[in-house]
């Protein structure tokens, strides 16, 4: 579970690490309130949750409370990544001398959590590790309580060297890697971390990321979850891992490797999926016309494509499902299927009834014929 920034800045500020005080306006008037009572400079910023907010405009500077209700106006208008933006927070503008990165994640590959550090903040930290990778500091993680002073010392001082200023980081990331801990977060992440021109740190921007296997222990993090659209809800209460993106092919997988695999093969020959969507290992026809229904609701979707590889997930329960969205839903888009392994036979004989539905005997057959159905490549 993602949170917003001025939730995520409330959970720093529990544990020391030094954030600039904000509120949250829903309305450009409640905007111009904030920026009167703070008053001076302030920035509006979008919440939502995904990056590229300066980018698309969702991060203005103000001088006063009218161009903070202009700035609200506009940027509550906006919708960044399929995220439309419901609140915008005010902070007073900080004068900054030098921005850095710091984040404490989880490396699958290594299966350790790890420190990341950059003297390069404010940027894009892929863009940062693909275009000068060593400006990237890497600091793995043994466990919690394990992380000692003079550690967060040796990182902080390979993106400031400065003895002024490196104890004062160092501080910043031991409470990180505390909050990351006992937040059961798989990403904390503060960029930038500003430098002020009097020589003290602040945490401009945060991010957390919190372990949805770990909410029973996090009630009180549990709490933030918000601005949640309805598809999303039900997808969660349901069992269903989607997440939406932005192509014109719907996707419905069992497995998130088969799903990620499926995603890649879209691009590879040229289309766009519309969504990540997991079924599960185990599904019923009830999961399935569900799934169909929340990729339906997407305007963008031009053909839909079902690809599964039946272990535990049956494929005669996900060719009911099929049969029942058929009969229960107005689809007005083409509908490929590929299904393979257990009780296979037993769904083909399903589908053969149904209409609407186009079979593909393989995975790389599905997917050139879904892009097709779609409007064809990308140019």
């Amino acid at each position: 579970m993602n949170i917003h920034e001025y939730q995520a800045k409330e959970v720093f500020a529990g544990y020391g690490i030094p954030v600039l005080p904000g509120k949250v306006a829903t309305t450009p008037d409640e905007a111009a309130r904030i920026a009167a009572e703070l008053g001076g400079t302030v920035v509006v910023k979008a919440q939502v949750h995904t990056g590229g907010r300066g980018k698309a405009g969702g991060v203005k500077l103000a001088s006063g409370p009218e161009e903070a209700r202009r700035h609200a106006e506009t940027i509550l208008a906006l919708d960044i990544k399929g995220h439309p933006v419901r609140k915008v927070l005010i902070v007073p503008a900080a004068e900054i001398a030098k921005e850095y990165y710091l984040a404490v994640t989880l490396d699958r590959a290594a299966k350790r959590p790890v420190i990341i550090a950059s003297a390069s903040g404010g940027m894009d930290i892929e863009e940062v590790a693909r275009r000068t990778p060593e400006k990237i500091h890497r600091f793995h993680l043994d466990g919690p309580g394990t992380f000692r002073s003079y550690q967060a010392r040796q990182v902080a001082a390979k993106i400031e060297p400065r003895r002024s200023v490196f104890p004062k980081m160092a501080t910043v990331l031991e409470r990180l890697v505390e909050a990351y801990w006992a937040t059961d977060a798989s990403l904390v992440e503060i960029n930038p971390l500003a430098l002020t021109p009097g020589g003290d740190v602040l945490a401009l921007d945060a991010k957390i990321s919190i372990d949805d296997n770990a909410m029973y222990r996090q009630p009180r993090l549990a709490a933030f979850r918000e601005d949640e659209s309805e598809h999303a809800r039900i997808a969660r209460e349901t069992g269903l891992s989607y997440v939406p993106l932005e192509g014109t092919i719907g996707c419905v997988v069992n497995g998130a490797g088969l799903a990620m695999a499926t995603m890649d093969l879209i691009k590879h020959y040229g289309g766009e999926p519309a969504n990540f969507l997991d079924i599960g290992g185990s599904s019923n026809p009830e999961k399935v016309t569900t799934a169909m229904r929340i990729i339906l609701a997407d305007p963008e979707v031009k053909a839909i494509l079902f690809n599964i590889f039946g272990g535990i997930t049956r494929c005669d329960d996900v060719a009911r499902g099929i049969v029942l969205a058929l009969e229960g839903f107005s689809i007005q888009v083409p509908v490929v299927v590929r299904l393979t392994g257990t009780n296979e036979e037993a769904a083909k004989a399903i589908l053969a009834q149904a209409k609407g539905v186009e079979p593909a005997d393989t995975m790389d057959a599905a997917v050139k014929l879904v892009i097709a159905r779609a409007g064809g490549p990308r140019a």
